[in-house]
């Protein structure tokens, strides 16, 4: 494993760019999202120190794109497939829309996690994608089943490309833990599977307290009821079925979210990164068992 390889995601200052320009690092690449301002300082030894020059001279890698949407497949989805009926529209992006169509990016061999985020009528609102993966892990996903017990990380980003939240789920022998933050590092909370065998339950934990609760309902964790600390549900994930090719052929699952109110944060973040964790959580064993 190479020293780029190790090098957390974070602003850095542009190897190309003029002085107090600073760009995104992703973890294994330079993406094409600049801003201006300073280095953190907890990263300002470090950030010519651990990127080697061959990176800082690559052309630059462009945030993940989401793919092109067709509102009507999407409102089917939601509609006939998820069974949401429509409902309001929200303020337009990832946290204040009642309804999240999560869609993964189908690939005959699953090396990277990539997905797509829309609205209910198909207006894109993000992109989620599997960051600082190292050429060893993509080579483990390619021949065996061994990464389900590896560390997986995941950027979510919003309609611009610009990061908003991340999920780190750290290695796992039977039970997952996801670990939510801001792409500054400043935690929101985590989404720990409380057990491995039966209906899969998760909760949503905030300062060691549990604000929330995910609950399977069927032992293979297709569909899920998310509940606040009363037990009262708050939102629910539904898995689409999306034909018997794309299921056997490919990697690729999709989810809708609904969310039945507005929540407070960090509930609300927790929430939407609920429906990402869910297949980050659970897909690499089959069984749905953890």
């Amino acid at each position: 494993m190479t020293t780029h390889a190790n090098t957390p995601a974070g602003w850095y200052q542009d190897p190309n760019g003029p002085q107090g320009q600073l760009r995104w690092w992703d973890g294994s690449q330079w993406t094409a999202q600049t801003q201006a301002g300073q280095v953190p300082q907890q990263q300002a030894p470090q950030a010519q120190q651990q990127i080697p020059q061959q990176y800082a001279q690559q052309q630059y890698g462009q945030p993940a794109q989401p793919a092109a949407a067709d509102p009507a497949r999407i409102q089917q989805q939601v509609q006939q497939k998820a069974g949401v009926a429509p409902t309001h529209q929200g303020g337009g992006s990832l946290f204040t829309e009642p309804v999240l169509v999560v869609n993964q990016k189908a690939k005959l061999i699953e090396l990277t996690n990539e997905y797509s985020v829309f609205d209910q009528q198909g207006r894109t609102l993000g992109t989620v994608t599997e960051i600082g993966q190292s050429t060893l892990k993509k080579a483990l996903r390619f021949v065996s089943s061994v990464d389900q017990f590896m560390t997986h990380r995941l950027e979510i980003r919003d309609a611009a490309g610009q990061p908003v939240l991340q999920l780190t789920r750290p290695a796992k022998f039977i039970k997952s833990r996801v670990v939510v933050t801001r792409p500054d590092g400043a935690p929101v909370g985590e989404i720990v599977q409380q057990n491995a065998i039966g209906k899969i339950n998760f909760a949503l934990m905030v300062n060691g307290q549990q604000v929330g609760a995910i609950k399977a309902e069927n032992w293979r964790a297709w569909n899920f009821a998310i509940v606040d600390q009363n037990g009262t549900e708050i939102a629910r994930i539904t898995k689409t079925w999306e034909g018997l090719a794309k299921t056997m052929f490919t990697t690729a699952d999709n989810y809708v979210l609904q969310i039945h109110h507005q929540l407070p944060d960090p509930l609300l973040s927790l929430v939407v990164a609920t429906a990402l964790t869910v297949d980050t959580a659970l897909k690499q064993d089959s069984r749905g068992l953890g």
